[in-house]
């Protein structure tokens, strides 16, 4: 009797759904699983992370693309956009979409993102589910539809106003002032990148904000927004309204307040919800194996007693595009493992009703592996910030530490005049938190070495002199091929530099061939430089 494909559903056609698919496609082709993709929007996945670069004129949609609807056909994938699932139906296995229609599955994967936040304010609908519903004027800037508003009011060298001094907002903000926008960012805090930058950085970054015509409009609530008559009995927004009266205009509001987990469809079906849908480390949202989720949309969170990765609140959402990745790789592989099997996962042998009792959570191979402390990186044209770690220790705190602890020491530097600032919290010689305002190649080092946990210098003035004009880039030796150049994807700095050497010419076919620079695009300038420079090399004279 011939065995049945296993039938598995994706639902949300994000870029973290988009790697999995990509992984799980081949299969596909060969009969192994059925698999169906169901997104809401019209366009198969493409990159969020730069639907800003679209927005101000920077790159074309086709450009950020990471799906082709005709290609998943070709290999066999049943592929519905345009679609919403209203609910889940577990017992049956099914899925009830918009249209009627009915979808089953044996395996769910639930990979529905997050949604921008929209702040209550006199005039705005908070209606999460009713983002449609946002006056004209006013946009989140989270898909296609948002950049075009954006390019409409950047191609005529419009007024924007960010609100939300978050890492999209600022570097939205800074890529419309560079095409030509005149751009204001109101914000709660005392500084942009609050929850990301001390102090120093802060006003050192505020300084660079303000040198590229960034208005910066801090320490401030906003009450409501106003609006302006069109024919036709039509209203447009005119303006935001600040607490204290003041009225902000501009021809377009972009809201930067943050995301939440989509969780409505995973709660109505009785899986458990906390910041996100919460998931083992095998990423299973439900005892029997059967739904998934990954992604902005997954909270990481085994709740077993003694677990060193877990505890209250813990494995939230990180926002960020290369842990979606490695989780969708990490679920592909478990997927098409159970497949093989005949449907039995991997490590499962134990009864269902075992698998939540404290003490059988495994941590063998069929775990998801530990994600790494977030760095948050600033990726703008001339304006460089990494962040990671604890950057709140001062530089004369006296911080009580454990008996046979190292105490927490911080080492600064500050040239505000030039735009520059570094930060350093160590214990035992060790990185635990960092701060780099303008100075690319510090950041870098310092990133390297936090990742690794490995011990810096004695001497921390060394770190500082990396951006000294005369540091050449030649300077410090050799870089280690095995160290990570691609920080969304992984792709180390060997495996770029071997693409290269094997023939990719330009920074697409590097990407194509290694997908380094699929994701944030922060590393495709290092690329280049790379490119250039073999070019130089072979271009050199002999001898």
């Amino acid at each position: 009797m011939t065995r049945q494909p296993e039938r598995i559903a994706v639902v949300g056609f994000g870029p973290v759904a988009a790697r999995l698919v990509d992984e799980l496609l081949p299969a596909a082709g060969e009969g192994l699983i059925r698999l169906t993709v169901i997104g809401a929007e019209a366009e198969a996945a493409y990159n969020r992370v730069l639907v800003a670069d679209v927005g101000v004129g920077r790159t074309a949609a086709e450009a950020i693309a990471l799906a082709d609807e005709a290609d998943l056909r070709r290999h066999g994938a049943i592929v519905r956009l345009g679609r919403t699932v209203r609910r889940i139906d577990r017992p049956r296995r099914q899925l009830l979409l918009d249209d009627g229609s009915v979808e089953p599955y044996d395996r769910l994967v639930l990979a529905t993102g997050a949604r921008p936040v929209v702040p209550t304010l006199t005039g705005l609908n908070p209606d999460p589910s009713a983002l449609h519903l946002l006056p004209p004027g006013v946009t989140a800037l989270r898909d296609l539809r948002d950049a075009a508003r954006l390019r409409h009011v950047v191609a005529a060298g419009g007024e924007v106003i960010v609100l939300g001094g978050g890492i999209l907002g600022i570097e939205a903000a800074l890529a419309a002032a560079d095409e030509g926008a005149s751009v204001t960012v109101v914000h709660h805090g005392p500084r942009p990148l609050g929850r990301n930058i001390d102090a120093g950085g802060g006003a050192v970054l505020a300084g660079a904000l303000r040198d590229r015509g960034i208005k910066l409009v801090s320490n401030t609530r906003s009450s409501g927004i106003r609006f302006r008559n069109q024919p036709g009995g039509r209203h447009r927004f005119d303006a935001l309204v600040l607490d204290d009266g003041c009225e902000l205009p501009a021809d377009l509001l972009l809201l930067s307040c943050g995301v939440r987990p989509r969780t409505a469809l995973a709660e109505g079906c009785g899986l458990a919800v906390d910041t996100g849908i919460v998931v083992n480390h095998r990423l299973e949202a439900d005892v029997e194996s059967r739904v998934f989720a990954i992604g902005d949309c997954a909270q990481v969170n085994c709740g077993q007693d003694g677990c060193p990765e877990c505890g209250p609140g813990s494995g939230a959402p990180l926002g960020l595009l290369g842990p979606g990745w490695r989780q969708a790789e990490f679920l592909a592989g478990q997927l098409l493992a159970a497949a093989a099997a005949g449907g039995t996962p991997p490590g499962r042998e134990q009864p269902a009703a075992d698998r939540r009792r404290p003490g059988t959570e495994r941590h063998g191979p069929d775990r998801l592996p530990a994600e790494r402390p977030p760095v948050i990186l600033l990726k703008a044209r001339g304006v460089d910030m990494a962040s990671a770690g604890d950057v709140g220790a001062e530089l004369w705190d006296d911080v009580p530490h454990e008996p046979g602890t190292a105490p927490r020491h911080v080492s600064q530097w500050a040239d505000p005049e030039h735009g520059r600032y570094a930060k350093m919290v160590t214990r035992g010689g060790v990185l635990e938190g960092l701060v780099c305002v303008g100075m690319p190649r510090t950041a870098a080092e310092l990133v390297l070495l936090f990742e690794r946990g490995a011990e810096l210098p004695a001497d921390r003035t060394a770190m500082f002199r990396l951006d000294a004009v005369e540091a050449l880039p030649d300077s410090a030796g050799p870089a280690d091929p095995d160290s990570t150049l691609c920080r969304c994807t992984g792709a180390t700095l060997g495996s770029v530099e071997d693409a290269i050497t094997g023939g990719c010419s330009t920074t697409e076919e590097v990407s194509a061939c290694t997908r380094a620079g699929t994701g944030c695009g922060g590393c495709k300038s290092r690329i280049k430089e790379l490119i250039e420079a073999h070019r130089g090399l072979e271009a050199a004279p002999a001898g």
